[in-house]
């Protein structure tokens, strides 16, 4: 049995694991506010939805940009300085006074996002010895899970029963609490050198991270395909009432949490296996998505799996970057991996809206599978050999 990780190291990780449920809560939160925001703006939902959008490729846009100017400044500092420009954001969101100042802030706060993800992996992973980095980076996972088991649900409720701005107020509000809190306890970093821009283009020489960017945006583009527009699927295509929407949204995103600790006990020793795992089970789910629409149990059994599955590869993914870079290309080579999932986010968002305009709603899974099934196809043409080469040498 493993020791137990110091308290000195274990609250920063809480730190950071509530960061990431803020930050995580704060990206999708506006999907179930978008009526009461339209409503305030004399707007319709499908033209504010495109604040999630925009939102999701400027992350893509601004990662690496952002990463290579801040990559400078000492690690603790930077996370400081970012949790505070996100609490600003969440502010200028919540007191915004017409929609394009809605935007202004919501760029700010993806900004803010964009490099968050690309140093909470590493710093996580700083924290601990090499046989914890899984653990670390499983709590990570769980904050992301835990927002979307409670905080996109109790987002929306506290939208509607007080307004939506004070959603955004009380984002700010977690935010500052998580910025003392830090500030207090996270320990001063070795200083580490700085990543030299003449370094980028091996990041992307090496299998192993060139093909971590693919998977990423594949699988991101295929989920996304389909989650961004589960809500409307669920209410028309399986005829779910508003209440059960919401509980399968939130047993999805409890099946997240299961999907962190599937990945903190298998990965160490099964790390083909929870790869194989995560596209393939993506791509099976995305498949059967529709036929299982016509029984309660089944499509829940597809959505428990979608969340199961999503979390896991996710973390996979940023483990194998952590494991393939070197401590210092790892914050660029992660913002490069967040900007690629944002813009999978972004591309599948778009591409899932597009089909649901033109009368495809229902159809929305076959899509995401057609997209997962290249995911399938490069992981055991491209990815798997690439690992074997590597452990051959």
């Amino acid at each position: 049995m493993l020791p137990p990780i110091p308290w000195k190291y274990a609250l920063p990780l809480f730190g950071l694991a509530t960061s990431a449920f803020v930050f995580n809560t704060s990206e999708f939160m506006p999907i179930g506010l978008l009526s009461d925001i339209a409503a305030s703006f004399a707007m319709t939902p499908a033209q504010t939805g495109i604040m999630i959008t925009v939102y999701a490729w400027m992350v893509g846009l601004l990662s690496l940009p952002l990463m290579l100017v801040a990559c400078r400044m000492e690690l603790r500092r930077l996370l400081l300085l970012t949790i505070c420009l996100f609490m600003l954001g969440q502010l200028g969101s919540a007191f915004a006074v017409n929609f394009p100042m809605l935007m202004g802030a919501r760029i700010a706060v993806a900004c803010a996002h964009s490099i968050f993800w690309s140093i909470a992996g590493p710093l996580a992973t700083r924290l601990v010895t090499q046989v914890r980095q899984p653990f670390a980076l499983s709590m990570i996972a769980t904050g992301s899970s835990i927002a979307m088991i409670f905080g996109l649900p109790l987002g929306r409720v506290v939208g509607l029963a007080l307004g939506w701005r004070m959603t955004f107020l009380s984002l700010a509000v977690i935010a500052f609490l998580a910025l003392v809190f830090l500030w207090r306890v996270f320990p001063p970093l070795s200083k580490q050198e700085p990543f030299s821009l003449r370094e980028l283009p091996t990041l992307f020489h090496n299998p192993l991270t060139r093909g971590i960017f693919i998977l990423s945006l594949l699988f991101a583009t295929a989920y996304f395909t389909t989650y961004s527009f589960i809500e409307p699927f669920l209410a028309t295509v399986a005829g779910f009432a508003p209440t059960s929407i919401t509980w399968t949204l939130m047993v999805l995103g409890l099946c997240g949490f299961l999907g962190s600790v599937l990945f903190s006990r298998l990965y160490g020793l099964h790390r083909c296996l929870v790869l194989r795992s995560g596209v393939i089970g993506l791509f099976i789910a995305l498949l059967v998505f529709l036929p299982a629409a016509a029984f309660t149990p089944t499509i829940l059994a597809c959505c428990m799996l979608l969340g199961t599955i999503s979390t896991m590869f996710n973390v996979a993914m940023q483990a194998e970057l952590i494991r393939g870079c070197s401590r210092t290309d790892a914050p660029v080579a992660m913002s490069i991996f967040s900007g690629i999932f944002n813009v999978g986010i972004g591309s599948g968002t778009f591409l899932s809206g597009y089909l649901a305009a033109d009368g495809a709603l229902p159809n929305i899974g076959f899509f995401g599978a057609a997209i997962a099934s290249f995911a399938v196809l490069y992981l055991f043409a491209f990815y798997l050999p690439a690992i074997q080469k590597m452990a051959s040498r």
